[in-house]
């Protein structure tokens, strides 16, 4: 690496220090010459001076001077392409809502991971090179979706359009809607639910819980569609905030925990009978700004299992008031 680069901060690293998004990134270079590097203003945020220890943002801009060659052993491995059964591609491919030469929006299927982790063998990230279509690099990840949510997730196919895509997510530019379905009925039908999140610690894996002191804000619009007497409600719910699993603790929050959700329902209020056993949380649609300048939107169908609960219940898919942004 013999040239000044730029770099911009991926969603998943926002508020990383400084210091260890390059241990992350660039692990050869010491924690002494990196101090040198700000010192002397050859690193640079967003083209101004920055400490070790500066808390990144999602969409910054990293000015990243020549760091030489890592040593062999060091060398960052090239990211690895999964190996999947061609039908599978094909499904992915088919799932494509959106392409052009700035985005690619996807109708991610549920129970495929955003990106890797522990016990993870397949993953969005480790199949971009199989959304390049033409282009010559892979696309990025600008936001995420839990395993089990489907719908609605937008990659961006240029450093450019991440920078900008990032930029309008974070700074709540853009407009999402989900489609839910529930146990019981809320109390009002339409609302807003304010509860701040923190995270739990514990051996269980990543859980977020209600924290009126500690949490940071959350907040969430809610509005009931259709209900199935007082069993089960169709909700129509826009995140004013983008916390990890904010719908599915606010949904529970209110009593009214999302029907297939073993982590924040209770197992022994889940729908039955004709209602699958899988998470009912789906990403229905998003506006945000194009990279070019225009307003656009996408809305994702619905995967097979949720269309099915809707048709055991009787609620029509295609109604037109379950599209009305909650603004």
């Amino acid at each position: 690496m013999n040239q000044i680069i730029t770099r911009v901060v991926a969603d998943d690293e926002a508020d990383l220090r400084l210091d260890r998004w390059f241990k992350r990134h660039y692990p050869w270079v010491g924690h002494g010459k990196l101090e040198k590097l700000l010192r002397t203003g050859q690193v640079r945020v967003n083209g101004g001076r920055a400490k070790a220890a500066t808390r990144l943002e999602a969409g910054q801009t990293l000015r990243i001077p020549p760091l030489g060659e890592p040593p062999a052993a060091d060398a960052p491995p090239a990211p690895r392409i999964l190996k999947i059964d061609p039908e599978r591609i094909e499904a992915l491919q088919a799932a494509v809502l959106h392409k052009d030469d700035a985005v690619i929006v996807l109708n991610k299927p549920p129970g495929l991971a955003t990106q890797g982790g522990t016990g993870l063998n397949e993953h969005l990230d480790g199949l971009l090179d199989y959304l390049r279509f033409e282009a010559a690099e892979r696309p990025r990840l600008v936001h995420r979706l839990d395993k089990d949510t489907s719908g609605v997730l937008v990659l961006a196919r240029t450093a450019k359009a991440a920078a900008k895509l990032t930029a309008a997510l974070r700074k709540r530019e853009a407009h999402k809607l989900y489609w839910a379905l529930v146990t019981g009925v809320p109390t009002p039908r339409q609302g807003k639910i304010d509860m701040p999140l923190a995270k739990l610690p514990g051996p269980l894996g990543e859980r977020m819980a209600g924290d009126p002191e500690a949490g940071k804000s959350a907040v969430t619009l809610y509005r009931t569609v259709a209900t199935a007497g007082r069993r089960a409600a169709w909700l129509a719910m826009a995140p004013v905030t983008g916390r990890t699993h904010q719908l599915r603790v606010h949904a529970a929050f209110i009593n009214t925990p999302i029907a297939g959700d073993g982590k924040y329902g209770d197992a022994e209020k889940q729908l039955t009978g004709g209602i699958s056993r899988k998470l009912h949380l789906h990403a229905r649609a998003l506006r945000l700004q194009h990279p070019d300048g225009d307003i656009f939107q996408v809305r994702a169908p619905m995967p097979p299992h949720m269309l099915a609960s809707w048709e055991f219940l009787g609620f029509d898919p295609e109604e037109d008031d379950a599209d009305l942004w909650l603004e």
